[in-house]
């Protein structure tokens, strides 16, 4: 009986280390395809750009509109994989494109006219600007302020939507027009405006092609990662997650905004695409902990039923209440009905941070929440 009792103990430590392997091997994976799908979306949304900036109507405004809120669709699960020492965050000794694709909040005087200053911002900076090409924009992204946000997703959104000057009650976003497009048309500097949104869609394709690089078969970080030991690839995707839940998303993009009732500081507020912002980042974390081929939940199966069970009741009840939360996101925040809902989704979603940190150490998983 002790035999056959060591050879199941070492049968089932082989199981619980290939599924260790299968994990990380299904995360690279997904990740590749994840970054692929943004890129292809980006690569859409430049197209609709030219469109607008070579023949602006309310159609081809909306065209573009509509494209953004596409390429959101398939880069938001991407956050998932911030927060893991990847190449998102850092490679090498540099910083990786996450600050070049999607900082926020911005500052809109800092790229063009706003209420109240119509010669507000970069593109209306003649003498400071005289050009405006890749090289500046890029060089201008966070340039004395961590809001001076030049370039990315949001500084595209901002320049389809303009700003968002309606009540949130008005369930309303910005309403930029098309004529400030238009040659002779709304607002100055109609050619800069065109040149700087086209610009920034070539920022946002060429920032997207270093993730792939990085994360492609053979690719160097895809290597790397795939080179490590399984515990500290794990420890990786789940101190991502766990901080994606707990501090970046229940924190700095729901509560922050939350507590300020302030839709200046929604992660998508031009737009009033927050909402989708929300549920999508949380799509990514549970993709990678249940959603994979052989995931995290299927090793902590194995190791723990009971365990298991919790993280995968806490996930439930975070999605249910991220689900429950009103649209948009401005709403949410300042209505008083609604306000309790967005406050149980904050917390849902730090009790799953912390859930996720038992059941890594379930396994032998050092999950660490990075404030």
């Amino acid at each position: 009986m002790l035999f056959a009792a060591s050879c199941n103990d070492d049968s089932n430590t082989e199981v619980l280390e290939q599924a260790k392997t299968d994990a990380t091997t299904a995360y690279a994976t997904f990740v590749y395809d994840s970054y692929q799908s943004a890129y292809d979306d980006a690569t859409a949304l430049k197209t609709a750009i030219e469109v607008l900036t070579t023949n602006p109507t309310d159609a081809t405004l909306q065209a573009a509109k509509n494209t953004w809120l596409a390429a959101r669709e398939s880069y938001g699960p991407t956050e998932a994989f911030r927060f893991a020492d990847g190449p998102i965050d850092i490679i090498g000794t540099e910083e990786g494109p996450e600050g070049l694709l999607n900082s926020w909040p911005l500052d809109e005087a800092y790229i063009d006219y706003v209420d109240g200053s119509t010669s507000a911002g970069i593109i209306n900076d003649l003498i400071t600007y005289p050009t405006i090409d890749k090289a500046l924009l890029e060089s201008l992204n966070g340039q004395g302020g961590e809001e001076n946000v030049s370039i990315g997703y949001h500084a595209i959104e901002f320049l389809l939507w303009g700003q968002d000057l309606t009540s949130p009650s008005t369930k309303q976003a910005g309403q930029r027009p098309y004529t400030d497009f238009v040659d002779g048309g709304t607002a100055s500097n109609q050619n800069r405006r065109n040149a700087y949104l086209e610009i920034c869609s070539d920022l946002l394709l060429e920032h997207l092609q270093i993730l792939l690089e990085e994360w492609k078969p053979g690719g160097a970080y895809r290597n790397e990662f795939l080179g490590y030991s399984s515990e500290i690839a794990l420890s990786k995707m789940m101190t991502a997650i766990a901080t994606l839940s707990k501090t970046e998303l229940a924190g700095e993009r729901m509560f922050v905004a939350y507590d300020n009732q302030d839709q200046e500081d929604e992660h998508s507020c031009f737009s009033d695409n927050t909402d989708r912002d929300i549920r999508l980042n949380f799509a990514g974390i549970k993709t990678i902990y249940s959603g994979l081929s052989t995931s995290i939940h299927d090793i902590i199966v194995l190791q723990n039923p009971t365990i298991a069970a919790e993280v995968e009741a806490a996930m439930t009840a975070a999605e249910t209440a991220v689900e429950a939360t009103a649209t948009p996101f401005d709403f949410a925040i300042t209505d008083a009905t609604e306000r309790p809902k967005v406050l149980a989704a904050v917390n849902a979603l730090r009790d799953l941070g912390d859930k996720l940190v038992e059941g890594g150490s379930e396994i032998e998983i050092t999950v660490t929440i990075i404030d």
